[in-house]
């Protein structure tokens, strides 16, 4: 197994961290030939639109696209995750649109704000550790999107076939669920969402 980590900003060492204690080799992606035989690739937090520019200069955009296609593990978290949406709005911007959910960028405003919370999930029987640094809200949902974890009544962790995406930040918490469940999916041990299970025991309302 062997992981691609976007090396642009971010907490993208902390990721390297989490996925190197979990017995898989990282590679700093920073050019498309980075990611020459890589199974999965992780798209840290940062700013956005700084990261789609850097995408964009060196071609990664496109080899991030054909990545995907090609059956490639793609998780996003926090800006990672605004990179990933297929709409993005406050402000409007371009995305790679690999996920079908629609996200706010600046929802909590200018000022840095941050917050831990624990919350049920999918993905473990006890509460998930969440670490929040200014995160986008997810407000809509495709039809195909598996929500995997809600917090404050909003989907926080979701995916798409082979596409996953936190408006937390995994990589700075203990908990090591997240990123064990992105490696499951790298590994094929998931098949791909063909219909999204319901949220814990309830159905799912989807926008």
């Amino acid at each position: 197994m062997r992981v691609g980590v976007l090396a642009v900003q971010g907490d993208f060492e902390a990721h390297a961290a989490m996925l190197e204690r979990l017995g898989v080799e990282c590679v700093f992606v920073r050019t498309p030939a980075d990611l020459d035989g890589a199974d999965a690739l992780v798209l840290p937090g940062g700013e956005s639109t700084t990261q789609l520019q850097f995408l964009r200069e060196e071609k990664l955009d496109r080899a991030i696209e054909e990545f995907a296609e090609e059956g490639g593990a793609i998780f996003g978290t926090c800006a990672g995750a605004i990179l990933l949406a297929r709409e993005v709005s406050n402000p409007a911007q371009e995305s790679l649109g690999l996920i079908d959910i629609g996200v706010i960028r600046n929802a909590y405003g200018r000022q840095l704000a941050s917050e831990v919370r624990h919350e049920p999930s999918q993905l473990a029987p006890q509460p998930m550790e969440m670490v929040f640094i200014r995160a986008p809200i997810i407000e809509r949902t495709g039809p195909g999107v598996e929500i995997l974890a809600r917090s404050e009544g909003k989907p926080v962790l979701v995916r798409e076939g082979r596409v996953l995406a936190a408006t937390f930040h995994p990589e700075l918490s203990r908990d090591t669920a997240v990123h064990r469940y992105f490696l499951d999916l790298a590994r094929g041990a998931r098949a791909p969402a063909t219909e999204p299970r319901p949220f814990l025991s309830t159905s799912v309302e989807r926008r």
